[in-house]
This record gives C-alpha cells, sequence and structure tokens, in this order.
C-alpha cells in the first residue's frame, strides 16, 4: 500500500460512533496509524476490533475531548508511538434529550398554569444542560485543535476535518442548543483556516443530513418502525427521498484530507445531506 494516507497519524475523535468509525476504519484500510478517541471504551475497542482484524494499525484511548490537559497528554501519548499528528478528525459531539423543547413553536400553555406535564417549552430548559451542549460540539473541537495542530504546524503540513451540521446554517425546530453549537463550527472552521494556513495546515467541515444512529433512531421512527412525524416532514424536504448511510460520508471525508486532491481546498463546509439544504419546501 502506497496511498498518501499510509503511515501517516489520524487521530478520530467520537470514533465510536456510526459516522466517526467508519470514517476511521476507511483511514485504517488507507494505512493510516488510526487513534480512536471518546468516552466510551467498548465502543472504541469494537471499531478496534474490525481495524486489526483487517490489518490496519490503531490505538484505543478514552477521554473526554473538553478536557484539555488530557487532550494535551493523549496528543503527547500519539507523538511518542506513532509519530506527529497528520490528519485530525473532530467528530465527538451531540446533543442531550434535555436540551430539546417537546413543542416546535411556543405556544401559550407553556408560560400557563394548564400546562401539560408532558410539554417542555424553551422557557423551561435547563440552562446546565444547555451549556453542556454548546461546550461539547464547540470546545470538544476547538480543544482537540489545539493540543494535535501543534504538531502539525511544527511539521508545516496537515489537515483537520471539523463536524458540522445541516444545522449550522439552517437551524431546525425544538433543538436550540445543537443548531447554535453547529452554527459556531462552520464559523470557528473558517476563522481556524485563516489562522492556520501560513502552518501549511488546511482545515474544513462536512455537514451530515439525517444519518440514522442509536440516538436519532428514537426521532425518526415510531416505536412500531414507521416514521414519526418528524421524520415524515424531514423525507418530504429530502430530494433524494431517503435517509443517508455511513459510508456515503466517506467520499466527501477523503477527498477534504487527502493533500494532493484537495491542496487548494480550506475554510469550507461540504453538506452531506440527500439535497436537504437546497429543498424550500415548497
Amino acid at each position: 500500500m502506497s496511498g498518501i494516507f499510509k503511515d501517516r497519524t489520524a487521530v478520530v475523535t467520537g470514533a465510536g460512533g456510526v459516522l466517526c468509525s467508519e470514517i476511521a476504519m476507511k483511514l485504517a484500510a488507507e494505512g493510516a496509524k488510526t487513534v480512536l478517541v471518546g468516552r466510551t471504551a467498548e465502543k472504541l475497542q469494537t471499531v478496534a476490533d474490525k481495524i486489526l482484524a483487517a490489518g490496519g494499525t490503531c490505538m484505543v484511548r478514552a477521554a473526554d475531548v473538553t478536557d484539555e490537559r488530557a487532550m494535551e497528554e493523549l496528543a503527547g501519548e500519539v507523538k511518542e508511538v506513532y509519530g506527529p499528528c497528520r490528519y485530525l478528525i473532530n467528530g465527538a459531539g451531540g446533543n442531550n434529550s434535555r436540551a430539546i423543547t417537546t413543542n416546535f413553536t411556543y405556544e401559550p400553555q407553556e408560560l400557563g398554569e394548564e400546562k401539560p406535564e408532558d410539554m417542555i417549552g424553551f422557557f423551561d430548559l435547563d440552562m446546565d444542560i444547555f451549556e453542556s451542549v454548546l461546550k461539547v460540539n464547540t470546545l470538544g473541537t476547538v480543544i482537540p485543535v489545539r493540543a494535535f495542530a501543534k504538531q502539525m504546524a511544527e511539521a508545516g503540513k496537515g489537515s483537520i476535518l471539523n463536524f458540522a451540521s445541516m444545522n449550522s446554517t439552517r437551524p431546525l425546530t425544538r433543538v436550540p442548543a445543537y443548531a447554535m453549537s453547529k452554527a459556531a463550527v462552520v464559523n470557528f472552521t473558517q476563522w481556524l483556516a485563516v489562522y492556520l494556513a501560513p502552518a501549511g495546515i488546511r482545515v474544513n467541515a462536512v455537514a451530515p443530513g439525517f444519518f440514522v444512529n442509536d440516538r436519532s433512531r428514537k426521532i425518526l421512527y415510531t416505536p412500531e418502525g414507521d416514521l414519526s412525524r418528524r421524520g415524515e416532514n424531514i423525507m418530504k424536504h429530502t430530494p433524494l427521498e431517503r435517509f443517508g448511510e455511513a459510508k456515503e460520508l466517506l467520499g466527501s471525508v477523503m477527498w477534504l484530507l487527502d493533500d494532493r486532491k484537495a491542496s487548494f481546498v480550506t475554510g469550507i463546509t461540504v453538506p452531506v445531506d440527500g439535497g436537504f439544504l437546497a429543498h424550500s419546501g415548497i
């Protein structure tokens, strides 16, 4: 194997998830020494077992991407074991069910004395939970960059890929914290691309549409397996009329990381959403 990724170090945060596990396995298949980072060691090990069975090289490290000291220590370990980081995929992040409203828009009973017990409006949201979503999606991107991009800057080359969302440019109903934080990721990606350009580091992002995972399945489908109201609305606004599959993200990801094919590409966010953002709904 003599590809551009061979024997280069790639760090993937959120590597136990549906999307980033595919990215990690693809990079390993291309010969990269892949570091799998996430909060749950068991999920990471499942991915690592597949990589190792296919003859790839990887290490598993359970860590919190919002813990700066932990990220700095991990960066030092990675450099010592595998060499300096060349590719950083910031896939860690997510939402919290307690930061989601039950109603799509404001309803008068939200502030009334006869408010339904199961109603959670914007004014009911727990700000600590709200803040935790902002933190994992924003600082959970910034902190790994601070730790691993130092190694790229010293080498004068590298590629960083952040995870934005369709929410970055078109906020969906019910998820204010998630939408707000993902908008910040796009802005930070642009800022960072300008800042790190003199160091030879390219910074881009992907904005996945609706890919089904364990968390989103509960929102997109009913317990009986039919599309939920939200799932039906999404399908009506998706020209390709289906949800995405994890492997369908790989083409954009691998292109953006490739220092030959995307050598003049930095500061962009690529939607991979089946046309969702292109559809006005009319």
